[in-house]
């Protein structure tokens, strides 16, 4: 059994915050029906690559989801959400503030037919503010928070980061909030709203950096892959690609030098003596450090580092992430049966649990895929259906 077996999830949330955030529900067991609109369904369904007519990165998200199709806008389609909230746990929607009510699915109203909902709505800036109004994509809420401004080469052009970091913190944060209110609610306190944006949840990820301006004034600049406050804690180039290095307190500072880099003057220079020093002294101490270790390959420094007890591993592509034989060995990708794409390759979950393990059971949903089995199990009968159907409600 999976702890969240019998929850229902009713999901009204595209592209990836909402989405990421009820993938890891649905991992935990919990029955997420994906609501769609008929025509095109989830925006993120015309993402490329398409294969066999789905978007192979929309499966990504969705997986272990169902799809029913419902016209939100039909007054029968919105009876039918309610009908259907009524023997609901949670309600998750990704709508700007504002659209939920206008379709009179919004928090007080759905709580009218369910008072102990738990209902999070994940928008750009929240529900509150000045900025609430406007439409929200990670990469605004990625300048918003900053983050453009911190990441990349030092001295260079803005640059986001390489994954959507704000939409999948927003989607975490959003997942255990929920699980926060759903113990609440199972202790006697009734459900609740939840109101979680990007700006929100990046800004959350900030903790070193909020630190340091908040206790001195310090911006927090592009330093390409070298740490603001930690040195020697970055990628170096070697003779064939690139090896990071750990080696931010004094026991492993001496023994990079002492058993990987062989160099025991290093530790007596009175500008690398402490860690404090240097992190003062970091960009002369990593140009140094960029002589030695330029010399050698990758695999060499790896194996030196390994065998020394500090931090090190290879800077991979992508591709050779995938590759790696730690992570088939955590089964972190793992392969579904598509009834269109076929055999697939996806992520597995990444948290290990001994009694409760998370699992992939079913692939990202066909749009509109599980409708008239959904709205059977929740009581319509054949012929109610098919009139929701000729009224347009469903498809």
């Amino acid at each position: 059994m999976q702890p969240l077996e019998g929850v229902k999830v009713i999901d009204f949330s595209q592209y990836l915050s909402g989405p990421y955030c009820t993938m890891q529900l649905a991992d935990q067991g919990a029955d997420v029906i994906k609501i769609e609109r008929p025509q095109g369904g989830d925006d993120s369904r015309a993402m490329a690559p398409i294969v066999e007519g789905e978007s192979y990165p929309s499966a990504m998200p969705n997986r272990n989801k169902r799809s029913v199709t419902i016209d939100l806008k039909n007054q029968r389609g919105r009876e039918l959400i309610h009908a259907m909230v009524a023997q609901a746990d949670i309600v998750v929607e990704s709508f700007r503030p504002g659209v939920m009510e206008r379709l009179e699915l919004d928090y007080a109203a759905l709580k009218a037919h369910n008072p102990d909902l738990i209902y999070c709505s994940v928008t750009g800036y929240g529900q509150t503010g000045p900025n609430s109004h406007r439409a929200g994509f990670d990469i605004i809420a990625q300048g918003m928070a900053g983050f453009l401004r911190m990441t990349g080469p030092e001295g260079g052009e803005p640059a986001k980061f390489g994954v959507a970091v704000t939409d999948l913190t927003a989607g975490l944060t959003a997942a255990n909030a929920i699980l926060a209110a759903y113990i609440h609610r199972l202790r006697g306190g009734g459900g609740q709203y939840i109101d979680v944006s990007l700006l929100d949840a990046g800004l959350a990820l900030t903790v070193w950096e909020a630190g340091a301006w908040f206790g001195a004034g310090l911006e927090p600049t592009p330093q390409g892959s070298r740490h603001r406050y930690n040195a020697p804690y970055q990628a170096f180039k070697t003779s064939d690609g690139y090896v990071t290095i750990g080696a931010n307190n004094q026991r492993l500072w001496e023994r990079l030098c002492h058993e990987v880099l062989e160099d025991d003057a290093l530790v007596a220079r009175q500008e690398y003596s402490t860690p404090l020093a240097r992190a003062e002294h970091s960009a002369g101490l990593a140009d140094e450090l960029q002589e030695t270790l330029i010399t050698r390959p990758t695999e060499y420094w790896v194996s030196r580092l390994d065998a020394a007890g500090v931090p090190g591993g290879p800077v991979l592509s992508y591709g050779e992430a995938l590759q790696q034989e730690q992570v088939k060995a955590r089964d972190m990708v793992v392969d579904i049966d598509h009834p269109k794409i076929g055999r697939m390759s996806a992520l597995g979950p990444p948290a290990k649990m001994s009694q409760t393990p998370q699992t992939v059971r079913r692939p990202a949903p066909m749009l509109g895929e599980h409708t008239r089995e959904v709205l059977s199990e929740f009581g319509l009968s054949r012929d109610d259906i098919e009139k929701l159907e000729t009224d347009g409600a469903i498809a």
